[in-house]
């Protein structure tokens, strides 16, 4: 049996070719087991994102050199990381639990194609359509089923040529085999393949770890903390059942996507205005950035929201460092855990709207450390948590300004833009280094029209009147 998917790209793209890329023989481990940390995302979103690179080139070029080194570098690449080319097994049998297993015929769907696109507008960081960049992300293939199991592919990937001007790289991942600090390490990991070349396959691995891009497997550490498998598991099986591929984002979205730079000067005059006024819990730049956002998303709204309503912000926290013993930090999969800031919608719109959105979200970060347990005390109780979040005013953030994107490089220049398309299906925001400002920080953010005309001038407004 196979699933259908039912998601339809938008006809800005011509397809070029499909192939399947296995990883060169030879790669360790074939399988690894599903832990809490990627159970909690089992039923999420696939992740979606676009790399653009300004490169001119022409088709033949692409065609004739690029691709075939792309192909090449991705097998070698994926050698390292070998369950990226397998699957997500779902044991129809309850008293067997999922695992990410690679097969010697498995491998990763890369689709190739060509866009009259306009380039320059799609890497702007002015309002654009969010329906255009779905024609430059492949879907997750559809999953299968067989009296036993069901097979969920993890990975696709498409390269897409603009004639003269530049390329794109879109990336789909399955959200339970792998958080952004992963993802990012594979795209890095394959940039550097690709750059040095696949021919010197005997450096590859030196070159890898010295890098920091080599991938631990090991999950002895992380396997049924607390026990936290067996319970998030059966919640899975007698709640969720989600065997069928992540539903992809419905078009059309009826959205625009802008990107809002906050500098690094900004970013220390936040810092300040912060301390000044008594919110110094934990005042990094992930906490000011999130409460400007906050802060701004408040009081964009105008007067359609109670003072009295209470909303929440909602994070991630990375574990790997959190975990007793920590994990080390190239794990490979899902650790982080989700934090939650709450406030009156009044305390977030009034004047020291920041400071309190700074003071509740360096709070949570702190609390996210947890007691005796440590970070996972209280994680038996997550789930009737987050559902009792049903139906509340919400926002979250997801990635970090610590994830470069823009340190990725295949040899044609670090990225002209990154692109998380992930955000379009909810009221989050994505956070990466900024590529032009050292220290600063990009703001990703999906609205619709009317609501990202009113966050922008309150944003730009906000930071105007900080920085005098």
């Amino acid at each position: 049996m196979m699933f259908n998917n039912i998601h339809v790209n938008p006809t800005m793209a011509t397809l070029l070719e499909s192939s399947k890329i296995s990883p060169r023989p030879g790669g360790s481990p074939e399988s690894v087991p599903l832990v809490f940390f990627d159970m909690l995302w089992y039923g999420f979103a696939a992740n979606q994102s676009v790399l653009f690179f300004d490169f001119p080139c022409s088709k033949p070029h692409f065609l004739d050199t690029i691709v075939p080194q792309l192909k090449q570098s991705l097998s070698l690449t994926l050698t390292y990381f070998l369950p990226l080319a397998g699957n997500i097994i779902h044991p129809l049998n309850p008293a067997e639990k999922p695992v990410l297993r690679y097969r010697s015929a498995d491998s990763v769907d890369l689709t190739v194609a060509e866009s009259d696109a306009d380039f320059r507008y799609l890497t702007g960081n002015q309002q654009r359509n969010c329906d255009e960049f779905y024609a430059l992300v492949p879907l997750l293939p559809r999953a299968v089923a067989s009296e036993t199991e069901v097979s969920c592919p993890v990975l696709a990937i498409q390269v897409t040529l603009f004639p003269g001007k530049g390329l794109a790289i879109g990336i789909v991942t399955h959200h339970a085999i792998a958080d952004a600090s992963t993802v990012v390490s594979f795209i890095q990991a394959w940039g550097l393949v690709n750059r040095i070349g696949p021919d010197t396959e005997n450096r590859v691995g030196t070159d890898l770890a010295e890098s920091n891009l080599l991938p631990s497997f090991a999950r002895e550490l992380a396997t049924d903390l607390n026990g936290l498998d067996s319970l998030y598991w059966d919640l899975i099986i007698k709640e969720c059942c989600p065997v069928e591929p992540p539903p992809p984002v419905a078009l059309p979205t009826n959205k625009v996507r802008a990107t809002f730079e906050v500098r690094a000067d900004e970013i220390e005059a936040l810092k300040e205005f912060a301390l000044a006024r008594g919110a110094a819990a934990h005042l990094s730049s992930f906490t000011v950035v999130c409460a400007l956002f906050w802060t701004c998303a408040a009081r964009a709204s105008g007067g359609d929201v109670a003072g009295d309503e209470v909303e929440f912000f909602g994070f991630t926290v990375d574990c790997r460092g959190r975990l007793r013993p920590p994990l080390p930090a190239n794990y490979f999969g899902n650790c982080v855990v989700l934090a939650m800031a709450e406030l009156r919608h009044g305390e977030v719109r009034g004047a020291e709207g920041f400071v309190a959105a700074a003071r509740a979200i360096g709070a949570a970060v702190k609390e996210s450390a947890g007691g005796e347990k440590g970070v996972l005390e209280g994680a038996e109780d997550w789930p009737a948590e987050y559902a009792g979040l049903i139906g509340k005013r919400q926002f979250g953030v997801a990635g970090s300004p610590r994830f470069d994107f823009y340190a990725v490089d295949f040899g044609w220049g670090k990225p002209e833009k990154f692109e998380p398309l992930f955000i379009d299906g909810g009221n989050s925001i994505s956070l990466c280094k900024s590529r032009f400002f050292e220290g600063g920080v990009e703001i990703g953010l999906s609205k619709p029209k009317d609501e990202m005309e009113s966050y922008a001038n309150v944003f730009s407004e906000f930071l105007n009147d900080l920085m005098g």
